[in-house]
């Protein structure tokens, strides 16, 4: 005996959110996959513009202590999806720069990896910047983050859903929340917990559900609005309005995030 088909109306239910489904989380991602297929793909990673040099001023030339957050598109295609994120410091008075990345290969926690400012040709983008007396402040918080990241093993860095570079700068900023920054939405990764978490989001401004990085909501002041689908997220930012697009991070008015040489 063959069971019943389902109702219409629910057959109707389910393909209403199949197609926003579709529209909210496939479409932008396919639309940029299909853009970068037009342009030749991703470069080699080893095709970067080698000429490119850092913005920020010598560390000797900028006395006041600072804490950086930044990010840029990672490569290959992957980046069509997320960037990579990274923590540059200089205390008061230091004579260099400390920039930490995390990595998927060796020792995942990197020390001056890179410039302070370059990932592969390209400057990043600012996500938040606190200068002098605070930042002085938040310096042995963010550094003990660094020091007891769980992370930090050889073997332990995971693309998907993290822990991977963004886990860790989520990790950062979770230590210093009074800075009311949040990460790009399209940082894959920043949302990965190893167990579910109900309870305040990295700002402390909202509340947050979240099953392992890949499902999950948060409504907050510094987050705003964003669901959570297998790492891809979608929103509203309420603060600095705009949109959280798959595939596209952040689409409306400039916040917070602007080039260092401006800085």
């Amino acid at each position: 005996m063959s069971s019943a088909a389902p109702p219409p109306r629910r057959r109707s239910r389910r393909k209403t959110l199949s197609w926003i489904f579709f529209a909210i989380f496939l479409a932008p991602v396919l639309f940029a996959v299909g853009t970068l297929a037009y342009r030749g793909g991703p470069p080699h990673w080893g095709q970067y513009d080698h000429t490119v040099t850092s913005q920020l001023p010598a560390a000797l030339a900028h006395p006041d202590a600072r804490i950086l957050v930044m990010s840029s598109r990672t490569r290959g295609w992957k980046g069509v999806v997320a960037v990579h994120s990274w923590v540059v410091i200089k205390g008061e008075n230091e004579k260099t720069w400390r920039r930490y990345d995390v990595a998927g290969w060796g020792n995942p926690v990197r020390l001056n990896w890179w410039p302070p400012d370059l990932w592969f040709g390209s400057h990043g983008t600012v996500v938040a910047d606190i200068k002098g007396p605070k930042a002085q402040a938040m310096i042995p918080r963010v550094d003990a983050a660094i020091k007891d990241y769980q992370y930090r093993n050889t073997g332990d860095y995971r693309i998907w859903p993290g822990p991977n570079s963004n886990t860790f700068v989520a990790s950062v900023l979770r230590a210093i929340p009074e800075i009311g920054a949040t990460m790009p939405p399209n940082a894959v990764g920043r949302d990965f917990r190893p167990w579910p978490y109900l309870g305040l989001t990295d700002s402390r401004t909202g509340v947050e559900a979240n099953l392992w990085g890949v499902l999950g909501v948060k409504i907050g002041w510094v987050e705003g609005v964003e669901v959570n689908l297998l790492g891809l997220v979608a929103g509203l930012d309420v603060r600095n309005p705009a949109l959280k697009v798959p595939g596209y991070g952040r689409v409306g008015f400039d916040n917070t995030a602007t080039a260092a040489a401006r800085l």
